[in-house]
C-alpha cells in the first residue's frame, strides 16, 4: 500500500528546525499570491512551463507536488514566494524550508526529464513593489536525488505508522455500529441521507427538526461513509462553542462504544483561547512556547496521536503541549494533518484564509464537510467577505505616526476627504459604484509604508496601527474580488461640518462566489439545521451546487404538545411599538397566571425589551423576570439561563436573534412557554434597501424583499419558538403577538405540524392538555 504526501507536507515534516517565529512580516492572501505568481511567470519567455505537475516514489511513499516553473532554456527550475517588507528580515529556517522544497521539485523533475544536472532558483516578488530578488544554485542530479532520499528516510516510519493507522480505521468504521439502542424518530431518516449523500459525492441540504439527535445523526453515518469514499478527513464545523460540544460528545460516545476504533478528534479553537501567553509576541525572543518550538514539535506530535484520551479537544491538548513545552495553538494546527476528524468553527474551512481548505488543496485531501446549524451560514459568511476602514481611526494613526510614514498616511486622508467631499447636509449614507482606482492606489501605499515602519521599529507596541494595518489590508484584499455580490459604501455618523469623517465598508450580500470553490472542494458536504426552507433561498445566497440533494425531515413531535397562538390585534410595528406594550404584558401575565412556569419573552430590540419589562415588573411585581442586557459576558450569560431550573418559575426577557434564541437546551419544566412579539424583521434602512436592491439584482426583484427581509426574519422566529419543544414529553404554549402572523404567507414558512390558532389580545387561549403534568405522566 502506498502513502501519498504532498512536496510541502513532506518538507513541513522534515526539513523544519528552531524556532516558531511570525515577527510582524504579514504574508500575503492566498489572491494575492497567486496574482504574484501569475505576475512573475507572465514576465518569462514564451518557452516557459507554468504549474507542473511533478511526482515520484521511494519506498512506499508516493510523493507529489506542482511546481510553480521551469525554463528549458535555462534548464532552471523555479520556486515563488511572495513577501511583505525586508527580505532580510525574513528567518533562516524559513529560507531552509524553501530550498528544501525547490530541492524535492528538482530531483522530481529530473527523475522525469532524464536531466543530470539542474539549476534551483528561489524567486521573492514584493507584493508592494513587485520587485523580484532571485537567489540561485546549481545541484548535480545525483544530489538532489540523495537530498530526496534522506528526506524520505526521515518520514517512512511516520508514514508506515499512518498507513497501518488508516487501514485499522477504515476497518473499524466499515462496520461501526451505532452507539445507543435505537435511533430516535427522524434520526434514521437524516442519518440514511448524510449516508447516502456522503457515500455518492453530493451536497445536502437537511432540514430536521430539534430533539431528534442531528449531531449524531449525522456524525455516526459520515463516518460509516468514510471507507467507501477514501475520505482522509471528516471537518464539523459549528456556529458556536454549544455545537462544538455536542459534536465532541457524540464522537466520544462513539469511541467509547467501540474501543477498537483508532479514530483521531482533534479540537480547533480560536488562537485567543488557546495562548498561553497573549501578551507575548510569537518569536522565540518574546515566547517560551516559541523558543525552538519546531525542535520539540515530532516529540509532542508522536504523543499527541499516541494518546489514550478519547479526543483531543482543547483542554487536553493544553496538555499534551505544555508538557513538551510548545504551543498548543500551533500544535493543533500541526496536528490537523494526522487526524481523522477536525471539529472546529465554520471559519477554519470558508474564511478567506481558512486553515482547512487551504490544507485540503494543497495536500490534496479527500474531506467531507458537516455543517452545523447551517441557517448561520449566510451571515457569517457575509461577515467574512465585507471589510470596513474607519477615518476617525486613521485619524488617530496619523498622530502617532513617524514622520515617514505620516506622508503616506496623508495622501490617504486627502484622497479619503474627496469621497466626502461632495457630501449633502443631511447625507449619512451613500453606495459607490465601486471601489475607486485612486483610493486603493493611496491605501496599497500606506499599507507598505506601514510594513516598513513595524519592521524599522520592531519594539514598538502600537496597538491602533496594527489594527488599522490589518483592516486595510483585508480591505485591499477583498476590493481585489468586488462585485454584484458585495456593496462598497460610506457610512457618517455625525451631520456634515460637524465631523466629515466616513466609514467605508465592503459589504458582501452574497456569499455564494466566495462559498461555491469551497463546496467544490469537498468530496461532499452536508449542511443541517431545524431552519433551512425556504431551500431556494440557502441555495442560492450560499451557492449550492445545483444537484444538491434535500431531505425534510418529519417532526417527532405532535401538534398536541404544543399550544400556537398567532395574536390577530397586536401590531409588533415600529409606529405601534408603544401601543403594543399594554394588551402585550396583560396577555402574558394572564398566561403565567393560568399556568406558572418558566417562560421566554422574545422582542425586537432592546429599546423594546427594556420598555416591555419596565412596564410588566410596575404592573405584575408578583411574577419574577429576569432579562437580556446589552454585551452580557459568559458569566452573566450562564446565571440567565440558570434562572431557567425544573422547580423555577418567571418569565426571562430577550432579543430575537441573540444568544438566548437558538443553542440552548431547555427541556421539560424548565421552558414550558414563549411570547414572540415580532417578525424578526430587519429594520428598513438605507443600508437595507441597498441589500434589498442588491438580491433583486441577483436573483430577480420578485425575490428580493422575502431574501432580504423576511425569510431571515422567519428563520428567527421558528428558531425561538423552538426552545420549548425539545423532546417528545415536552409540552408548551407559543404566542405569536402580531396581525402578521395570521397571513397565509406568512404561516407557510411555519413548522408543518405546528397547529397554529388565531387569539384576540384579551381572549383566555387553551392550554394545551398536557401542560403543568410532570413526564412521568
Amino acid at each position: 500500500m502506498k502513502y501519498f504526501v504532498a512536496v510541502r507536507a513532506l518538507c513541513d515534516f522534515t526539513a523544519k528546525h528552531g524556532d516558531l517565529d511570525l515577527r510582524f512580516t504579514p504574508s500575503p492572501s492566498a489572491q494575492e499570491g497567486m496574482a504574484g505568481h501569475a505576475l512573475v511567470a507572465a514576465r518569462r519567455a514564451e518557452s516557459y512551463q507554468s504549474e507542473l505537475s511533478l511526482s515520484g516514489e521511494y519506498k512506499q511513499l508516493v510523493v507529489r507536488g506542482r511546481a510553480d516553473g521551469y525554463d528549458p532554456d535555462k534548464q532552471q527550475l523555479e520556486e515563488f514566494k511572495t513577501f511583505r517588507g525586508e527580505l532580510a528580515a525574513m528567518p533562516d529556517n524559513h529560507r531552509q524550508l524553501h530550498w528544501a522544497q525547490v530541492k524535492i521539485y528538482g530531483w522530481l523533475l529530473c527523475q522525469k526529464l532524464g536531466l543530470t544536472e539542474l539549476r534551483l532558483a528561489l524567486v521573492y516578488l514584493d507584493i508592494g513593489s513587485l520587485q523580484e530578488t532571485l537567489l540561485s544554485e546549481h545541484f548535480s542530479a545525483e544530489a538532489l536525488q540523495h537530498y530526496f532520499e534522506t528526506q524520505c528516510e526521515k518520514f517512512l516510519d511516520w508514514a508506515s505508522q499512518e498507513l497501518a493507522h488508516r487501514a485499522a480505521r477504515d476497518a473499524a468504521l466499515a462496520v461501526l455500529a451505532f452507539p445507543h439502542p435505537a435511533f430516535r424518530p427522524g434520526q434514521r431518516d437524516l442519518a440514511e441521507a448524510v449516508y447516502r449523500s456522503g457515500s455518492s459525492g453530493h451536497c445536502l441540504m437537511a432540514q430536521a427538526p430539534t430533539g431528534i439527535g442531528k449531531t449524531m445523526g449525522t456524525v455516526f453515518p459520515l463516518l460509516k461513509a468514510a471507507p467507501r469514499q477514501r475520505l482522509d478527513k471528516v471537518f464539523f464545523l459549528a456556529a458556536k462553542t454549544s455545537g462544538r460540544r455536542l459534536a465532541l460528545e457524540a464522537l466520544a460516545l462513539i469511541k467509547a462504544s467501540t474501543p477498537t476504533l483508532p479514530l483521531r478528534v482533534l479540537e480547533l479553537v480560536a488562537k485567543s483561547k488557546a495562548c498561553e501567553h497573549l501578551e507575548k509576541a510569537c518569536h522565540g525572543d518574546s515566547c517560551p512556547l516559541a523558543k525552538g518550538f519546531y525542535d520539540r514539535l515530532p516529540a509532542a506530535r508522536s504523543a499527541a496521536v499516541a494518546t489514550t484520551l478519547p479526543l483531543l479537544d482543547k483542554n487536553a491538548l493544553r496538555s499534551v503541549a505544555l508538557a513538551h513545552r510548545v504551543c498548543p495553538y500551533y500544535l493543533s494546527q500541526d496536528l490537523v494533518r494526522w487526524s481523522d476528524v477536525v471539529v472546529g468553527d465554520y471559519n477554519y474551512y470558508f474564511d478567506v484564509s481558512a486553515l482547512l481548505h487551504g490544507l485540503t488543496l494543497g495536500n490534496q485531501w479527500r474531506v467531507s464537510v458537516l455543517v452545523d446549524e447551517a441557517h448561520n451560514l449566510v451571515e457569517r459568511s457575509r461577515k467574512m467577505y465585507s471589510a470596513a476602514l474607519d477615518q476617525a481611526a486613521l485619524s488617530l494613526v496619523r498622530q502617532s505616526a513617524t514622520p515617514a510614514l505620516r506622508k503616506s498616511l496623508d495622501r490617504l486622508q486627502r484622497v479619503w476627504r474627496a469621497l466626502n467631499k461632495d457630501r449633502e447636509a443631511d447625507e449619512s449614507y451613500r453606495v459607490h459604484a465601486d471601489v475607486p482606482a485612486k483610493f486603493l492606489q493611496a491605501l496599497q501605499q500606506a499599507t507598505s509604508a506601514i510594513t516598513d515602519d513595524l519592521e524599522a521599529h520592531p519594539a514598538r507596541l502600537d496597538a491602533g496601527l496594527q489594527q488599522f494595518y490589518f483592516d486595510a489590508l483585508h480591505f485591499s484584499r477583498m476590493a481585489a474580488s468586488f462585485g454584484e455580490h458585495s456593496l462598497f459604501d460610506s457610512t457618517w455618523a455625525l451631520p456634515a461640518g460637524l465631523r466629515n469623517s466616513s466609514q467605508l465598508c465592503i459589504r458582501n450580500v452574497v456569499p455564494a462566489p466566495f462559498l461555491a470553490p469551497r463546496f467544490s472542494a469537498a468530496c461532499s458536504i452536508a449542511l443541517f439545521s431545524a431552519t433551512l426552507s425556504p431551500r431556494n433561498y440557502y441555495a442560492d445566497t450560499l451557492g449550492l451546487p445545483l444537484n444538491t440533494a434535500w431531505v425534510n425531515v418529519r417532526s417527532p413531535f405532535e401538534a398536541r404538545q404544543l399550544a400556537v397562538h398567532a395574536v390577530s390585534d397586536i401590531s409588533t410595528r415600529y409606529q405601534h411599538r408603544d401601543d403594543s406594550l399594554s394588551p402585550i404584558a396583560d396577555l402574558m401575565a394572564r398566561q403565567y397566571d393560568k399556568t406558572p412556569g418558566n417562560y421566554l419573552a422574545f422582542l425586537s430590540s432592546y429599546d423594546y425589551l427594556q420598555k416591555l419589562a419596565a412596564l410588566f415588573r410596575a404592573r405584575y411585581p408578583h411574577i419574577p423576570t429576569w432579562e437580556q442586557t446589552r454585551r452580557m459576558e459568559e458569566a452573566a450569560r450562564d446565571e440567565f439561563l440558570a434562572r431557567f431550573a425544573p422547580d423555577s418559575q418567571g418569565i426571562g426577557f430577550a432579543v430575537l436573534g441573540g444568544a438566548f434564541a437558538e443553542g440552548i437546551d431547555l427541556p421539560g419544566d424548565r421552558l414550558i412557554g414563549a411570547f414572540i412579539a415580532t417578525l424578526g424583521l430587519p429594520q428598513v434602512n438605507p443600508v437595507n434597501e441597498q441589500i434589498r436592491a442588491r438580491m433583486g439584482a441577483n436573483f430577480g426583484a420578485a425575490q428580493s424583499y422575502d431574501y432580504t427581509y423576511l425569510f431571515p426574519g422567519m428563520q428567527k422566529v421558528v428558531q425561538a419558538a423552538g426552545r420549548v419543544i425539545r423532546t417528545s414529553s415536552d409540552c408548551g404554549v407559543v404566542y405569536l403577538m402580531d396581525d402578521r402572523f395570521t397571513r397565509p404567507e406568512i404561516q407557510s414558512l411555519l413548522p408543518e405540524w405546528w397547529q397554529l390558532k388565531k387569539l384576540r389580545a384579551r381572549s383566555q387561549a387553551p392550554a394545551p392538555a398536557c401542560l403543568g403534568m410532570t413526564a412521568s405522566e
